[in-house]
């Protein structure tokens, strides 16, 4: 006994615990799906700083030479006695939209737009990638709590075949009873392999997924006591706020990139003001002439006179159709999104009322199971009643965890959808 129970602490010791929080927290760092958000956000960003920069003049310098194999221009006595064999010219300008049918301001909204959507898409990732956490931690608690489930049965079955192989000894029962509990227990041992596979590949899913090195000796645990299972959650009422759900926000953000588009295709109608500054200087490499440097002011206006009928206005109708398609997906978007809270709702309460069959069903369970061990022993029933009631009791067992893990999981889905689902803080 002394050795079992030092050899039970010291596979406990070497157990790697896993638990929810650090898990999440794990998952925070390591997402891809996060960090490619991030990128995205920081790539909305540098397209915002560009289209403000739309706002300052464009500044351009240019500079040509041209050297000729004979005079460009022959000698002219008095005027010009060394003649033109090359010539350059060297200017910069300086341009400043003055109107450009609101384009820059347009633009500089779409920018801000596209920001704050990525950053709305970036904050309903980490609740997706918090939500597929949770998801895979309670299916690898609910393989672990059935192979505890399993694991009991298969000691409850080989302290009856040690009570079996008593019992032919001594000749009280044919070998046929003894081959029947062997069966049972070779059934186990099948389960049981299986359940310990179907364990080790979830185990590999949530390591995988939130970035740890996979070890089957880890273990998840958790602090839920299924005999003082606690649903509190469905204390409160259903409430449904589409305004504050980051998936309805995010296509409120296209129906308003929607409209800026239509707006800045109509703009194309509208006329251009610019004003500008030029300055140039041309001379000659061999000082035939030589020009001072020469500043000009200038203004240009533009009226796009054929976009009144041409590919300007049917752009617009186009971007028009878009505009219509994005606002009848937003009204989709807000049935969706009242369906899946309102079933989630109603999941949540259904999984709650299972666990509570499953525990009444395995309070029958265990005491069948006694009275059948009792007659079993007092010679009332048969061996089969005994197995029959045994079976019974560990699918009732398992039905109750099971029952547990699938309302923590539905929990999670409801939390999600209405963008309640605990986040970690971060050291």
């Amino acid at each position: 006994m002394v050795f079992l129970l030092f050899n039970t602490v010291t596979v406990n010791a070497q157990e790697k615990q896993l638990k929810l929080d650090d898990l999440k927290k794990k998952a925070l760092q390591y997402s891809r799906s996060i960090k490619n958000d991030s990128l995205l956000i920081k790539k909305a960003e540098f397209v915002k700083q560009e289209a403000f920069d739309n706002y300052f003049p464009e500044v351009s310098a240019n500079a040509f030479a041209v050297q000729a194999f004979d005079y460009l221009v022959p000698e002219i006595p008095t005027y010009l006695p060394d003649g033109i064999e090359n010539i350059y010219s060297v200017g910069a300008t300086a341009t400043q939209a003055v109107y450009a049918g609101g384009k820059v301001r347009l633009g500089n909204k779409l920018a801000e737009l596209q920001l704050e959507a990525r950053k709305i898409g970036h904050e309903t990732t980490i609740d997706s990638v918090m939500l597929n956490t949770e998801l895979k931690f309670w299916q690898l608690i609910q393989l672990q709590e059935q192979q505890k489930v399993l694991q009991a049965g298969k000691t409850y079955v080989n302290e009856l075949l040690k009570q079996q192989q008593d019992l032919l000894d001594a000749g009280l029962i044919s070998e046929s009873q003894m081959l029947q509990v062997n069966v049972e227990k070779s059934n186990i041992l099948v389960n049981e392999l299986e359940l310990a596979n179907f364990r080790k590949i979830a185990l590999l899913d949530l390591a995988l997924y939130v970035g740890i090195p996979f070890d089957t000796t880890m273990v998840a645990t958790s602090s839920i006591n299924k005999e003082a299972f606690s649903s509190a959650i469905l204390d409160n009422n259903l409430t449904i706020d589409l305004a504050g759900n980051n998936l309805y926000q995010l296509s409120q953000k296209q129906v308003s990139a929607a409209e800026l588009q239509v707006k800045n295709e109509k703009s194309n109608l509208l006329p251009q003001v610019a004003v500008g500054v030029n300055a140039v200087k041309v001379g000659t490499f061999n000082n035939a002439f030589d020009m001072d440097i020469q500043p000009i002011a200038f203004g240009t206006v533009t009226i796009p006179i054929s976009a009144f009928w041409g590919k300007e206005k049917k752009k617009i109708r186009q971007k028009e159709v878009d505009l219509q398609i994005a606002e009848n997906n937003l009204h989709d978007v807000e049935d969706q999104l009242t369906k899946y809270i309102t079933k989630n709702w109603y999941d949540l309460q259904t999984a709650n009322k299972q666990i509570q069959y499953a525990k009444d069903k395995l309070t029958f369970a265990n005491k069948n199971l006694e009275a059948q061990r009792d007659n079993y022993n007092s010679g009332l029933n048969n061996l089969t009643d005994l197995l029959n009631a045994r079976q019974t009791q560990e699918e009732a067992e398992a039905s109750l965890i099971s029952a547990i893990a699938n309302f923590k999981q539905k929990e999670a889905t409801y939390l999600y959808s209405t963008n309640q689902i605990e986040i970690p803080v971060l050291d």
